[in-house]
């Protein structure tokens, strides 16, 4: 069998943790900052845990994280 290919885009977005779940960076954070107060800007900082639902998808598209 073939080896499987992973997905390029989305093993730059998103990474695995120990347990198996995947993280992500919150949005919103790209541009208009100026216009959002300190505590949110804070909070853009820390990752997310992706749902179970889209981490199916995410394991298959990395196969190998």
């Amino acid at each position: 069998m073939p080896k499987l290919k992973t997905n390029k885009s989305v093993s730059k977005r998103f990474k695995k943790t120990a347990s198996g779940l995947f993280k992500r960076n919150k949005t919103r954070r790209r541009h208009l900052m100026i216009s959002k107060n300190t505590k949110q800007k804070r909070q853009f900082r820390k990752k997310v845990i992706v749902k179970q639902q889209d981490a199916k998808r995410l394991s298959r598209l990395m196969p190998y994280a």
